[in-house]
């Protein structure tokens, strides 16, 4: 079984009974083919990026769930069929990225970060090794 992510955008024009609603019922749709939600993440009215369908906010809600092809396909299907549905996307995470997540450091062994840079105008020290 695969795990996907799905993330799609409500129009805001909605009250929040038919918006609660519309989630419940791309929900159950992960459930009727046979998949398993690991996670609901529901952030709210937000403001978008750019003007979809002359809306300037949009709520957002993702998806986190474990099931084969067909789901992710059935969910996109119901998205394209709800007028009140302005973008949405399907992500599969690999299993590379999902084993990433789950490693934990050993104790007293930092995780390697991101390379640090010296800020601007700084002068690296010259020291001579020859005094010692």
């Amino acid at each position: 079984m695969n795990q996907y992510e799905t993330g799609f955008i409500i129009a805001p024009s909605l009250s929040e009974e038919e918006t609660s609603t519309l989630i419940i019922q791309m929900a159950e749709v992960v459930s009727t083919k046979k998949g398993r939600m690991i996670k609901q993440d529901i952030w709210g009215k937000r403001r978008l990026a750019y003007p979809i369908k002359r809306f300037q906010e949009g709520f957002y809600v993702f998806f986190d769930y474990e099931g084969s092809p067909v789901v992710p396909a059935e969910l996109e299907r119901k998205f394209k069929q709800t007028d009140s549905i302005l973008r949405f996307m399907t992500v599969r995470e690999s299993p590379e990225d999902l084993m990433r997540g789950k490693k934990k450091e050993k104790h007293g062994e930092k995780a390697p970060g991101p390379p640090v840079s010296a800020p601007a105008g700084f002068k690296p020290e010259i020291v001579s090794e020859e005094g010692k």
